[in-house]
């Protein structure tokens, strides 16, 4: 017995040293990385087998004031929000409120006629053929739109494809998602995810990035001109529920967390969520509802990045390793995705506890 617990002890301690070498690898990557691309300040949490095993923070939150990073400094996640919108569809879904094949004019108020065949599926899986509405002028976040001026706004745009004939990145299908949620739930798109999601996993400081707003711990975003920092634009296009989260890499870890087990969505859900979408034609495309889903070097990854203007963020899994790596960040280059990518193939050789 005396044996086996020296024996045991020695693994762990080897384990210990070999994730402590990892991590100073980790440092030593990102710091070069933050050095090569001007990056003003990231954070990170790498995550395994439902645990932080690497928590950090580099540089600066605000580089007019000398603010350092921190773990519980807020940025802008950008799309990554679209996979909390995907999650309330599901969960609405799983109460029997809406099926994800219905027609989405069931739960919009007078759509546009080409939007006829048009279903949540499709929106989910950016196949609807809707045009996306970032880019165009008229959707700035001062002009407020409500959902009927929204609709209508972007429903004189004409179909770039029939739904499910094709696969294009569309804003516009999150944010009728959204409005699908508040109509079907009877609640405030921020009030349902509050109140479902973020205050459930205890994800405190994950709000709507509203520049009004008074957010403690919220990081300035930075773009970069001729290699000069400048404060990013705020004349904002509204990206509400596929773009609009702020969060912490932290609270971000809680809801990585809970999507290995089934507080919020159960195994059906989940496998829908996560299973490439397949076109008209039998094609696929490597996208589920609101993740990517793809390998790295011969490992399962799901993951999506985020960008707006002055942030860039990304949350990658690989489940079959039980690790989870996110990267946030307050510049303009969308880079998150490559640095956490790189940072897990840094874990994938160490053994997980739960093989």
């Amino acid at each position: 017995m005396q044996r086996l617990i020296r024996l045991c002890a020695s693994l762990a301690a080897v384990l210990l040293a070999i994730q402590t070498v990892r991590a100073d690898q980790v440092d030593k990557y990102l710091k070069s990385q933050m050095q090569e691309h001007r990056i003003p300040g990231l954070t990170l949490e790498v995550i395994r087998d439902g645990k932080a095993i690497k928590t950090a923070a580099y540089g600066l939150a605000n580089v007019e004031l000398n603010v350092p990073a921190k773990p519980e400094t807020v940025f802008e996640i950008g799309s990554i929000t679209k996979q909390f919108t995907a999650a309330g569809i599901l969960m609405l879904a799983q109460e029997g409120k809406l099926s994800v094949d219905d027609k989405i004019s069931k739960y919009l108020k007078d759509p546009p006629e080409a939007w006829a065949n048009v279903t949540v599926r499709h929106l989910l899986t950016h196949t609807s053929g809707i045009k996306s509405y970032t880019g165009l002028d008229g959707f700035q976040i001062w002009r407020h739109l409500t959902q009927e001026q929204f609709i209508k706004a972007i429903g004189k745009e004409p179909m770039e494809f029939q739904p499910g004939d094709s696969w294009k990145y569309c804003n516009t299908g999150f944010n009728l998602l959204g409005y699908i949620i508040e109509n079907v739930s009877g609640k405030n798109y921020w009030e349902f995810m509050g109140e479902r999601v973020f205050q459930p996993l205890g994800m405190q400081a994950t709000t709507k990035r509203l520049y009004s707003l008074v957010i403690p711990n919220r990081a300035s975003g930075y773009e970069q001109t001729n290699h000069v920092w400048m404060n990013r634009d705020t004349d904002l296009t509204e990206v509400f529920s596929a773009g609009a989260i702020a969060s912490t890499a932290g609270d971000l870890a809680k809801w990585s967390v809970a999507l290995d087990g089934d507080q919020l969505l159960n195994a059906a859900s989940k496998a829908q969520m996560w299973t490439p979408v397949k076109l008209n034609d039998g094609k696929t495309r490597k996208y589920g509802f609101g993740w990517n889903v793809d390998t790295l070097e011969g490992h399962k990854n799901i993951g999506h990045g985020g960008s707006t203007s002055g942030f860039s963020a990304s949350i990658q899994r690989f489940p079959d390793d039980h690790l989870a790596v996110i990267i946030l960040s307050n510049t303009d280059e969308e880079i998150a995705t490559t640095l956490a990518k790189k940072v897990a193939t840094f874990f994938f050789a160490q053994p997980s506890a739960a093989e």
